[in-house]
């Protein structure tokens, strides 16, 4: 007996010659794997997951509250607008731009329940002469600026 645990006969190296020979078969064979059933399983996967993430960041269901929000009458509005030239107006009074902080903080001031100014810029001015005047909003205690614009079906009929 062999140390490899085959016989031989005397013949000449018959039982080598097929031992090289199965080995090689067997490693070409285990070479090719079969990937398709591996391409299966993984759109499997993939489509199970696609259907169920969504279902699964759902949120929570709440049953929000309806608020009556209060109308601001026209004559409680501060309304600050900057035409073509730059002049500054506070409702329809000018306003110098040095003095507009002060100016605002005496109106805001006055027991006014909303700080809010709401501002008209025309649209050919510079942006760093309206950035400008909004510091200067924000500087006298003003909580929110509303920028006032008008939509495209309204400017067309002007």
């Amino acid at each position: 007996m062999q140390a490899g645990g085959t016989a031989t006969s005397g013949g000449g190296g018959t039982g080598t010659s097929y031992r090289m020979l199965r080995g090689r078969e067997r490693g070409r064979h285990l070479g090719e794997i079969n990937v398709t059933p591996l391409v299966d399983v993984v759109l499997v996967l993939l489509l199970v997951f696609m259907i169920t993430a969504p279902m699964m960041s759902r949120g929570i269901d709440v049953s929000l509250p309806v608020a009556d929000q209060p109308q601001i009458s026209p004559e409680d509005r501060i309304t600050i607008s900057i035409n073509k030239a730059g002049r500054i107006y506070v409702g329809d009074q000018p306003v110098n731009i040095i003095l507009l902080e002060d100016y605002l903080r005496r109106i805001v001031g006055e027991g006014r329940s909303s700080k809010i100014v709401y501002l008209r810029a025309d649209e050919s001015l510079r942006y760093g002469s309206v950035i400008s005047v909004v510091d200067k909003i924000k500087k006298a205690g003003v909580d929110q600026v509303g920028f006032v614009y008008v939509l495209p079906e309204e400017k067309e009929k002007r």
